[in-house]
Protein backbone atom coordinates (compact mmCIF):
# COMPACT_ATOMS: atom_id res chain seq x y z
CA UNK A 1 0.00 0.00 0.00
CA UNK A 2 1.14 3.42 -0.51
CA UNK A 3 1.61 5.69 2.14
CA UNK A 4 2.77 9.71 2.34
CA UNK A 5 4.45 11.69 4.59
CA UNK A 6 5.59 15.37 4.80
CA UNK A 7 9.13 15.31 4.33
CA UNK A 8 10.95 19.28 4.45
CA UNK A 9 7.29 20.15 3.86
CA UNK A 10 6.81 18.14 0.69
CA UNK A 11 4.76 15.29 0.29
CA UNK A 12 6.54 11.91 0.02
CA UNK A 13 4.76 8.78 -1.33
CA UNK A 14 6.07 5.10 -0.81
CA UNK A 15 5.18 1.26 -1.07
CA UNK A 16 4.70 -0.09 2.27
CA UNK A 17 3.63 -3.89 2.83
CA UNK A 18 0.02 -3.95 4.37
CA UNK A 19 1.32 -6.39 7.16
CA UNK A 20 2.38 -4.85 10.61
CA UNK A 21 5.77 -4.06 10.85
CA UNK A 22 7.59 -6.33 13.27
CA UNK A 23 10.21 -5.07 15.96
CA UNK A 24 13.47 -7.45 15.48
CA UNK A 25 12.06 -8.06 11.87
CA UNK A 26 14.41 -7.24 9.12
CA UNK A 27 13.59 -4.12 6.96
CA UNK A 28 14.61 -3.29 3.57
CA UNK A 29 14.10 0.04 1.79
CA UNK A 30 14.10 -0.20 -2.07
CA UNK A 31 15.60 2.70 -3.97
CA UNK A 32 14.59 3.08 -7.71
CA UNK A 33 16.92 3.99 -10.62
CA UNK A 34 16.55 7.42 -13.02
CA UNK A 35 12.94 8.69 -13.61
CA UNK A 36 11.87 5.29 -11.31
CA UNK A 37 9.56 4.78 -9.35
CA UNK A 38 8.02 1.94 -6.56
CA UNK A 39 6.50 -0.07 -9.48
CA UNK A 40 9.82 -1.47 -10.62
CA UNK A 41 10.33 -3.20 -7.26
CA UNK A 42 6.58 -4.78 -7.15
CA UNK A 43 7.71 -8.27 -8.11
CA UNK A 44 10.62 -8.54 -5.76
CA UNK A 45 8.39 -6.63 -3.38
CA UNK A 46 5.68 -9.27 -3.24
CA UNK A 47 7.92 -12.19 -2.80
CA UNK A 48 9.41 -10.65 0.40
CA UNK A 49 6.65 -8.65 1.42
CA UNK A 50 5.34 -11.98 3.90
CA UNK A 51 8.69 -12.07 6.00
CA UNK A 52 10.18 -8.76 6.12
CA UNK A 53 9.31 -5.29 6.34
CA UNK A 54 9.32 -3.56 2.98
CA UNK A 55 9.75 0.37 1.61
CA UNK A 56 9.83 1.40 -1.68
CA UNK A 57 10.51 4.86 -1.69
CA UNK A 58 9.67 7.64 -4.35
CA UNK A 59 11.86 9.99 -4.29
CA UNK A 60 10.69 13.84 -4.65
CA UNK A 61 9.97 14.02 -8.31
CA UNK A 62 9.59 10.34 -8.81
CA UNK A 63 6.12 8.59 -8.84
CA UNK A 64 3.48 10.06 -6.80
CA UNK A 65 5.92 12.13 -5.00
CA UNK A 66 5.70 15.83 -4.85
CA UNK A 67 8.32 18.19 -5.12
CA UNK A 68 11.40 18.42 -7.88
CA UNK A 69 14.32 16.05 -8.23
CA UNK A 70 17.56 16.75 -8.07
CA UNK A 71 21.14 16.87 -10.01
CA UNK A 72 23.48 15.32 -7.76
CA UNK A 73 23.98 12.20 -5.80
CA UNK A 74 24.56 14.13 -2.62
CA UNK A 75 21.39 15.51 -2.55
CA UNK A 76 19.05 12.59 -2.72
CA UNK A 77 21.37 10.81 0.16
CA UNK A 78 20.32 14.30 2.47
CA UNK A 79 16.46 13.24 1.03
CA UNK A 80 17.04 9.08 1.98
CA UNK A 81 17.74 10.30 5.07
CA UNK A 82 15.25 12.63 5.94
CA UNK A 83 12.66 10.26 4.68
CA UNK A 84 13.79 7.02 6.52
CA UNK A 85 13.40 8.88 9.90
CA UNK A 86 9.77 10.20 8.29
CA UNK A 87 8.79 6.69 7.44
CA UNK A 88 10.69 5.46 10.78
CA UNK A 89 13.06 2.89 9.23
CA UNK A 90 15.15 2.11 11.19
CA UNK A 91 18.41 0.51 11.11
CA UNK A 92 17.23 -0.89 7.34
CA UNK A 93 18.96 -3.01 4.82
CA UNK A 94 18.87 -0.39 1.74
CA UNK A 95 18.55 -1.43 -1.59
CA UNK A 96 19.38 1.02 -4.14
CA UNK A 97 19.62 0.15 -7.83
CA UNK A 98 21.32 2.06 -10.84
CA UNK A 99 21.38 5.74 -9.87
CA UNK A 100 19.62 4.20 -6.23
CA UNK A 101 22.67 2.05 -5.88
CA UNK A 102 24.97 5.39 -5.92
CA UNK A 103 22.84 6.78 -3.32
CA UNK A 104 22.97 3.58 -1.48
CA UNK A 105 26.62 3.24 -1.50
CA UNK A 106 27.12 7.20 -0.74
CA UNK A 107 24.54 6.97 2.18
CA UNK A 108 26.63 4.15 3.15
CA UNK A 109 30.01 6.15 3.62
CA UNK A 110 28.19 9.16 4.91
CA UNK A 111 25.35 7.92 7.46
CA UNK A 112 26.39 4.26 8.64
CA UNK A 113 24.82 4.63 11.50
CA UNK A 114 21.51 4.56 10.19
CA UNK A 115 21.24 1.18 8.31
CA UNK A 116 22.44 -1.80 8.91
CA UNK A 117 23.66 -3.33 5.10
CA UNK A 118 24.01 -1.76 1.85
CA UNK A 119 22.98 -3.37 -1.15
CA UNK A 120 23.88 -2.00 -4.81
CA UNK A 121 22.39 -3.22 -7.95
CA UNK A 122 23.68 -2.12 -11.48
CA UNK A 123 25.62 0.54 -10.05
CA UNK A 124 29.45 1.94 -10.17
CA UNK A 125 31.92 3.85 -8.75
CA UNK A 126 31.26 6.56 -11.85
CA UNK A 127 28.43 5.94 -14.29
CA UNK A 128 29.02 8.73 -17.07
CA UNK A 129 26.22 9.15 -19.42
CA UNK A 130 26.41 9.34 -23.42
CA UNK A 131 25.67 13.08 -23.87
CA UNK A 132 23.57 11.82 -26.73
CA UNK A 133 20.78 10.61 -24.40
CA UNK A 134 20.94 13.90 -22.27
CA UNK A 135 20.15 15.38 -25.86
CA UNK A 136 17.17 13.28 -26.45
CA UNK A 137 15.53 13.22 -22.86
CA UNK A 138 13.76 16.28 -23.88
CA UNK A 139 13.36 16.13 -27.85
CA UNK A 140 12.22 12.27 -27.48
CA UNK A 141 11.37 10.56 -24.58
CA UNK A 142 9.27 8.36 -26.17
CA UNK A 143 12.19 7.49 -28.07
CA UNK A 144 14.26 6.69 -25.48
CA UNK A 145 12.21 4.93 -23.59
CA UNK A 146 12.35 2.46 -26.55
CA UNK A 147 15.91 2.42 -27.12
CA UNK A 148 16.66 1.77 -22.95
CA UNK A 149 13.86 -1.07 -23.27
CA UNK A 150 16.19 -2.76 -26.42
CA UNK A 151 19.62 -1.94 -23.64
CA UNK A 152 18.81 -2.39 -20.69
CA UNK A 153 17.81 -6.06 -20.51
CA UNK A 154 18.98 -9.13 -21.74
CA UNK A 155 17.99 -10.65 -25.02
CA UNK A 156 16.05 -13.15 -24.13
CA UNK A 157 14.17 -10.80 -21.72
CA UNK A 158 13.64 -8.23 -24.84
CA UNK A 159 10.05 -9.34 -26.11
CA UNK A 160 8.75 -10.21 -22.59
CA UNK A 161 9.65 -6.77 -20.69
CA UNK A 162 9.87 -4.48 -23.82
CA UNK A 163 6.22 -3.46 -22.88
CA UNK A 164 6.46 -2.71 -19.83
CA UNK A 165 9.48 -0.41 -20.07
CA UNK A 166 8.25 1.13 -23.14
CA UNK A 167 4.95 1.83 -21.02
CA UNK A 168 7.60 4.23 -18.67
CA UNK A 169 7.01 7.77 -19.37
CA UNK A 170 8.88 9.66 -15.93
CA UNK A 171 9.28 13.27 -15.66
CA UNK A 172 11.39 14.70 -18.22
CA UNK A 173 12.89 17.27 -16.18
CA UNK A 174 13.56 14.40 -13.18
CA UNK A 175 14.73 12.52 -15.50
CA UNK A 176 17.47 14.65 -17.19
CA UNK A 177 18.50 16.04 -13.54
CA UNK A 178 18.62 11.41 -12.04
CA UNK A 179 20.93 11.32 -15.73
CA UNK A 180 23.21 14.35 -14.72
CA UNK A 181 23.69 13.32 -11.10
CA UNK A 182 25.11 9.98 -12.42
CA UNK A 183 27.51 11.40 -14.89
CA UNK A 184 28.87 13.85 -12.13
CA UNK A 185 29.18 10.63 -10.06
CA UNK A 186 32.90 9.89 -8.21
CA UNK A 187 33.04 7.57 -5.59
CA UNK A 188 36.56 6.67 -5.81
CA UNK A 189 37.76 8.16 -2.41
CA UNK A 190 34.03 6.89 -1.03
CA UNK A 191 34.54 3.09 -1.18
CA UNK A 192 37.05 2.52 1.22
CA UNK A 193 35.46 3.97 3.77
CA UNK A 194 32.29 1.82 3.51
CA UNK A 195 32.51 -0.25 6.87
CA UNK A 196 28.92 -1.55 6.80
CA UNK A 197 28.30 -5.03 5.15
CA UNK A 198 28.03 -4.48 1.45
CA UNK A 199 26.16 -6.55 -0.78
CA UNK A 200 26.70 -6.26 -4.71
CA UNK A 201 24.51 -7.86 -7.47
CA UNK A 202 24.56 -7.30 -11.18
CA UNK A 203 22.75 -8.90 -14.38
CA UNK A 204 26.04 -10.27 -16.54
CA UNK A 205 24.57 -8.85 -19.43
CA UNK A 206 24.09 -5.80 -18.16
CA UNK A 207 25.42 -3.19 -21.27
CA UNK A 208 24.24 0.00 -19.15
CA UNK A 209 26.42 -1.14 -15.84
CA UNK A 210 28.28 -3.36 -16.79
CA UNK A 211 29.51 -6.43 -14.34
CA UNK A 212 33.17 -5.19 -14.52
CA UNK A 213 31.96 -2.05 -12.42
CA UNK A 214 30.46 -4.20 -9.85
CA UNK A 215 34.02 -6.32 -9.46
CA UNK A 216 35.93 -3.35 -9.25
CA UNK A 217 33.45 -2.43 -6.06
CA UNK A 218 33.99 -5.55 -4.42
CA UNK A 219 37.51 -5.11 -4.57
CA UNK A 220 37.85 -1.41 -3.36
CA UNK A 221 34.67 -1.51 -0.54
CA UNK A 222 36.07 -3.49 2.22
CA UNK A 223 34.53 -7.03 3.47
CA UNK A 224 31.91 -7.44 0.47
CA UNK A 225 30.11 -9.53 -1.45
CA UNK A 226 29.38 -9.90 -5.16
CA UNK A 227 26.43 -11.67 -6.76
CA UNK A 228 26.28 -12.36 -10.88
CA UNK A 229 23.22 -12.57 -12.34
CA UNK A 230 22.85 -14.93 -15.51
CA UNK A 231 20.79 -14.27 -18.37
CA UNK A 232 20.56 -10.62 -17.12
CA UNK A 233 20.36 -7.01 -18.01
CA UNK A 234 20.59 -4.08 -16.44
CA UNK A 235 16.78 -4.50 -14.77
CA UNK A 236 17.35 -7.22 -12.33
CA UNK A 237 14.64 -6.85 -10.30
CA UNK A 238 12.25 -7.00 -13.64
CA UNK A 239 13.94 -9.65 -15.49
CA UNK A 240 14.69 -12.28 -12.59
CA UNK A 241 12.62 -11.20 -9.39
CA UNK A 242 12.61 -14.45 -7.69
CA UNK A 243 16.04 -14.94 -8.10
CA UNK A 244 16.60 -11.32 -6.67
CA UNK A 245 14.62 -11.84 -3.87
CA UNK A 246 16.64 -14.96 -3.03
CA UNK A 247 19.32 -13.10 -2.58
CA UNK A 248 18.27 -10.51 -0.67
CA UNK A 249 17.07 -12.76 1.78
CA UNK A 250 19.98 -15.02 2.00
CA UNK A 251 21.91 -11.85 2.34
CA UNK A 252 19.14 -10.77 5.64
CA UNK A 253 19.62 -14.06 7.40
CA UNK A 254 23.80 -13.48 6.88
CA UNK A 255 23.71 -10.65 9.09
CA UNK A 256 21.67 -12.06 12.03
Amino acid sequence: MIERRRVREIEIAAWRNERAWEEGRATFVFIPGSGGDHTLWLYVLGELKDDFNLLALELPGHGSSGGKGENDVSAYVGWVRDILEAFEAEKPILVGHSLGAAITLSFAERYPEMISAAVAIGGGARMPVNTLILETIHKDLKGLMAFTAKIAVAKKNRERLASVLMARSPNPDTLYGDFQACDRLDLDDALGEIKVPTLLICGMEDKMTPPELSQALQERIPGSQLALIPETGHMVMLEEPHRLAEILRSFARSLK
